[in-house]
């Protein structure tokens, strides 16, 4: 089975991607915020990782990259959810390692076809 870590400020954004993940046949946990995401990955390994980039304090990218140090996360696929749908912010983004970006609101269809790419579905 696959498990995935929900990272957002917005709690009902992390509660509807968790929502369409259950769908799809995926275990998930919520973080509800940066600082919840790296208490969360202290002590478990995710399969993969949705992480929002705009959020108070710690951003999504500090995250994203505190995993990159991280020899057990450095491979964990991450998935961009973001309202910022500017090329540089995806540029960024994947250069520090993500895999992916999804535009908010997210859309099932294109969950399921992300997820699909990097063959976690």
């Amino acid at each position: 089975m696959t498990y995935a870590l929900v990272v957002d400020d917005v709690r009902a954004m992390v509660d509807g991607i968790i929502r369409m993940l259950t769908l799809l046949g995926i275990q998930s946990a919520p973080a509800y915020g940066s600082r919840a995401a790296i208490l969360y990955l202290n002590d478990n390994t995710p399969d993969v990782v949705f992480m929002d980039l705009n959020m108070p304090g710690l951003g999504g990218m500090d995250v994203i990259s505190y995993m990159q140090r991280e020899p057990r996360l450095a491979k964990v696929p991450i998935i961009v959810v973001t309202s910022d749908d500017q090329p540089e912010t995806a540029d960024r983004a994947k250069a520090l390692g993500a895999r992916a970006l999804l535009v908010k609101p997210v859309k099932y269809e294109d969950l399921e076809a992300t997820l699909k790419t990097i063959s976690l579905i």
